[in-house]
């Protein structure tokens, strides 16, 4: 089974979709795929379609949708290989009823999220080696595998919230970490485009406008990387009454300090606010 939920849901089973067009048994899969090889317990799939008032028809509708992934199962179960015991797979042997719940076998399939996860944790490693030309490599392959928001197309209750959130901090995480791995390499010019795009779509993100202002700085544009702390600055006492953290004070004092035609000798580390000087 290969299972995707970097952008759009899309479950495959020897190749064939499985995934279904109307909405709930849709949040079924998705749930299900989120953690296939695990038990999904009946509660937490009601409260997912439902939230915490489900209607009495609740168990029976969603039996109703089990049912339905199963029917798609099958159509790409026929004509298909055995279990390599001679006997042909059943749909039920894919998406099992277990006690208090249900669980969908992933096989040896491919899952882009157990990829991403692979992936980005090689990047980090070899950020740790300070091996950046390797980083920014694996980061980048990570970052290929999203295609939008996780579950772009999923009605979420507050589990696939809460799974599309930790997604998306992952996400973020190491798309921090390639830029961070890019500096080390003197690629500030060609962040630039993409730092200014991420500052307006992220604009409290203090790690990222480090990044930003250092491209800047490093690009020979002082004025507007003291521009962009200052955007933040106001934006973070506007909307949660905060002031900049010390480390991002101390890397725009730094270009405050520093002559407008100096680079600084080095890029930034992790948060991207190691003074210039």
């Amino acid at each position: 089974m290969d299972i995707e939920v970097l952008g759009t849901l899309a479950v495959r089973l020897d190749g064939v979709s499985i995934t279904p067009t109307a909405p709930k048994p849709r949040q079924v899969l998705a749930l299900l795929a989120l953690r296939a090889g695990q038990v999904v317990p009946v509660g937490v799939l009601t409260e997912e379609l439902w939230g915490a008032k489900p209607p009495r028809s609740a168990r029976a509708t969603l039996q109703t949708y089990i049912l339905q992934l199963r029917e798609l199962i099958s159509a790409a179960l026929e004509g298909g290989a055995g279990d390599g015991t001679g006997q042909r797979c059943q749909a039920k042997d894919v998406l099992l009823t277990v006690p208090g719940g249900y669980l969908l076998k992933g096989g040896d399939g491919s899952s882009d999220v157990r990829e991403f996860e692979r992936l980005a944790g090689s990047g980090y490693r070899a950020m740790d080696a300070e091996d950046y030309p390797q980083a920014a490599r694996l980061l980048r392959e990570a970052l290929d595998l999203w295609s939008g928001p996780a579950l772009a197309d999923v009605h979420t209750g507050p589990h696939l919230r809460t799974e599309a959130k930790r997604l998306e901090e992952s996400r973020l995480c190491a798309l921090d970490q390639r830029v961070e791995a890019d500096l080390r390499l003197g690629r500030h010019r060609e962040l630039l485009a993409e730092l200014t795009v991420l500052v307006n779509q992220y604009p409290t993100h203090e790690s990222l406008c480090g990044q930003y202002m250092l491209a800047l700085y490093r690009s020979g544009r002082r004025g507007e990387a003291l521009d962009a702390y200052q955007r933040l600055r106001a934006t973070l006492v506007r909307a949660m009454g905060l002031e900049p953290s010390p480390a991002l004070g101390k890397l725009q004092r730094s270009i405050l300090m520093s002559g407008p035609d100096t680079l600084p000798a080095r890029p930034a580390t992790n948060a991207s606010v190691v003074p210039v000087g």
